[in-house]
């Protein structure tokens, strides 16, 4: 949901093939500063907030979800954990907990938020830009899978 990054990708286009889209994903993320991260951690649902998730992305609803599975079989002292440190991460960092939570648990990802909470604020940034690219670059390849398209020879 970064403008800038949006804008640069289509500049960008065409692309020979999906290996070269990757790669120019890649490339741009890199050049965003924290403007286009904050822009993008802000348009990201809150891990665990279900209902943000499914209001902010009605469209993308089961491919987002699918990558918060974890929290689904989560306790509730263990959700309610999740709650309140997202809280104190946002309003320590002032952005939300951005973490990519394909393959973790609801407890993976309350151990991780605990142990970023120590972060200084510059390294936190790195660490949840690096993440946002992570979910980002997830997402590219699920929808480009899905479309079945060769990544030889086709112009994107």
């Amino acid at each position: 949901a970064s403008s800038h990054w949006v804008e640069c990708m289509v500049a960008a286009r065409p692309f020979a093939n999906i290996e070269s889209l990757l790669i120019a994903a890649d490339a741009v993320w890199s050049h965003c500063q924290k403007p286009d991260y904050l822009e993008a951690f802000d348009a990201h649902p809150k891990i665990g907030d279900i209902s943000s998730l499914k209001e902010k992305y009605r469209n993308t609803q089961t491919m987002a979800g699918h990558e918060q599975a974890g929290v689904d079989e989560a306790n509730e002292q263990t959700l309610l954990a999740l709650a309140e440190g997202n809280e104190k991460y946002e309003r320590q960092f002032g952005y939300i907990f951005i973490v990519c939570a394909t393959g973790k648990s609801a407890g993976e990802m309350l151990t991780l938020l605990k142990e970023r909470l120590s972060n200084e604020p510059e390294d936190e940034l790195s660490m949840a830009a690096a993440e946002q690219h992570k979910i980002t670059s997830i997402r590219l390849r699920k929808m480009l899978d899905s479309t079945s398209l060769s990544t030889e020879g086709v112009i994107l």
